[in-house]
């Protein structure tokens, strides 16, 4: 059904310290999701237009939960999220952000059924009940906000997270409770026997032509268990991570001891991502110094997955565990130049 007329308007030329020729761009795609991914788009888009991020679909908290419970859609906050880190740095790019960004409040005490929803999210159902079809969905958002970049979901449908906590029952015995959901899940210390739900989901087919194609391939930063991983649980994108002959790069949280990670050093992430994946390899694992405490230890972990240790100041001024735009775009130009 034809519901717009036109070509999809061209995304601006590229104006930020990386820009240049395209064909001297990398072509890279950005696994992820939620704010870690948005830290990796906001420094990866300075460098290059020809990107790609891939993002988690089992969200089942707030706005996102609410969408897709009531509307059976896609998660769409953390795709939303992804947009509005590849707007341009302009009047324009800025504007689209906000919007995209801006969440409803209560207004004058009274309860809506627009409270805590965010715009953006519900501009992508809407682009998604129109076309009927979840990447037409994205590309015309991206579109509308001069995204430099694509934005696909890791699945062409919803998924769900699943795993195991130890707890200690009544009797004081430990035993393994299921948790079940990314909201929980990301709240309930370290996990173990992570799965996704449905076990025979299938990857969104663009995102693994994406993955094939790519020069570099970044995964990380984010959530371990609810961003990162599952990306490596999903068995058609995992065959196309180990298979792809695009670099890879993993890209180390700021902050290790979570209420998701609770107890887990740097290293201890990485013997995850080799439990869960043992034929995924990684080229260069980057970390800032101050969140590896023990160099020996996670360099022995790194070696484990074939990478090589790049260590640099990628973290924010100021208290808050947050990675710096510049900063991380200044390592990884060196990580691609180097290579």
């Amino acid at each position: 059904m034809a519901l717009f007329t036109g070509a999809l308007p061209l995304v601006p030329p590229a104006t930020g310290p990386g820009a240049g020729p395209q064909d001297t761009e990398p072509t890279i795609v950005a696994l992820g999701g939620g704010h870690g991914l948005s830290a990796s788009l906001s420094a990866l888009r300075l460098l290059t237009s020809k990107l790609t991020a891939i993002v988690t679909v089992a969200d089942d908290g707030g706005s996102s939960g609410r969408l897709r419970e009531e509307y059976g859609v896609l998660p769409p906050g953390d795709l939303r999220m992804a947009l509005s880190a590849l707007c341009d740095d302009t009047d324009w790019g800025r504007t689209w952000r906000d919007v995209m960004q801006h969440r409803f409040r209560p207004g004058n005490g009274r309860g809506g059924s627009l409270d805590e929803h965010a715009m953006g999210n519900l501009l992508i159902v809407t682009l998604w009940e129109l076309l009927g079809d979840a990447v037409a969905g994205l590309t015309w958002a991206g579109a509308l906000l001069g995204a430099r970049g694509q934005v696909l979901p890791m699945s062409t449908v919803p998924l769900t997270i699943e795993g195991d906590v130890r707890v200690t029952a009544p009797d004081g015995e430990s035993v393994l409770q299921t948790v079940h959901g990314q909201a929980r899940c990301a709240v309930a210390g370290s996990l173990e026997n992570v799965r996704l739900l449905p076990e025979s989901a299938p990857a969104c087919t663009e995102a693994l032509t994406a993955i094939e194609l790519a020069d570099w391939v970044i995964l990380g930063p984010g959530s371990w268990y609810t961003s990162v991983l599952p990306h490596l649980l999903l068995p058609e994108m995992r065959q196309a991570l180990c298979n792809t002959p695009a670099k890879r790069c993993l890209t180390m949280n700021l902050a290790t001891d979570t209420k998701e990670t609770s107890g887990m050093t740097a290293a201890d992430h990485l013997h995850v991502l080799r439990r869960y994946a043992p034929g995924f390899n990684v080229d260069v694992v980057l970390a800032d110094p101050a969140s590896v405490p023990d160099r020996q230890e996670f360099e022995k972990a790194a070696a484990m997955i074939g990478a090589e240790v790049v260590l640099g100041k990628v973290g924010a001024s100021g208290r808050r565990p947050v990675h710096d735009p510049l900063r991380l775009a200044t390592a990884y130009q060196d990580i691609f130049g180097n290579s």
